[in-house]
């Protein structure tokens, strides 16, 4: 028998999600000391696991309890059905990394992860799948960069970061000659071509956020030098709202 003390301990879980668990029926604890302290036994624990699965496949509290508490339910089915569904996770997961260095690719040169921690990574995949996972333009992304190696992902971000390039030679110039709405059609094309359908409404945020300060104008700046970032959003929003 172990404590609620030891269980958060072992789990990773708060007393205070153990007792709410308590509280709303999902786990129950065997018994309890002289003290009144709760005490839980293997099975117990075991099926903490089974609710701590669910919970990282983002099931809802009272969707795990209907769940566990139903007649039919089948530990060793439950199993083998969490495990097929964390492996569905892990790809989607492996897609949203993926299709976050393509963002990153559209404003930076380099996609670094290892400023980040666990903790962060997983709330950004999370927001991210929240935020793209529906959209046509993730589902166009993933099914054109399916297959990819990491190695032509970089090619193709060093080929996207020559357009910032060419555009710093192009400082100081009217943003709305032939020259420089060339470039943004060039730059859209690319962006269709080789991530997702670019339309002009996708193209003017993005303009926004390469001139909007933070890594994105820095790095783009750096390309083609200070200034870039801002010239290229000038045309592009030209380009987009003539």
């Amino acid at each position: 028998m172990m404590t609620v003390h030891e269980v958060s301990k072992l789990a990773g879980v708060s007393i205070r999600t153990l007792q709410y668990y308590d509280k709303i029926g999902l786990l129950h604890p065997t018994g309890y000391t002289d003290a009144g302290y709760r005490l839980y036994d293997d099975a117990d624990l075991e099926r903490l696991q089974h609710i701590l699965l669910f919970r990282e496949l983002e099931f809802p509290l009272k969707d795990i309890k209907e769940i566990m508490n139903s007649p039919d339910f089948d530990r060793s089915k439950a199993l083998d059905q969490q495990i097929e569904l964390l492996t569905l996770k892990k790809e989607h997961l492996d897609n949203l990394i993926k299709f976050a260095l393509g963002i990153k690719m559209l404003g930076v040169k380099y996609m670094n992860f290892s400023a980040f921690d666990r903790s962060k990574l997983d709330e950004y995949a999370k927001q991210a799948k929240e935020q793209w996972g529906n959209t046509p333009e993730y589902k166009e992304f993933a099914k054109k960069s399916k297959g990819r190696t990491e190695d032509e992902d970089k090619l193709l971000a060093d080929r996207f970061m020559l357009f910032f390039q060419e555009a710093g030679e192009m400082r100081g110039t009217d943003p709305a000659s032939f020259e420089a709405q060339d470039l943004v059609r060039r730059i859209q094309d690319y962006i269709t071509e080789n991530l997702y359908t670019c339309s002009d409404k996708i193209l003017s945020g993005l303009g926004k956020m390469y001139a909007g300060g933070g890594d994105f104008t820095k790095n783009i700046d750096e390309y083609g030098g200070e200034g870039t970032a801002e010239f290229v959003n000038d045309a592009i929003q030209i380009y987009c709202n003539p």
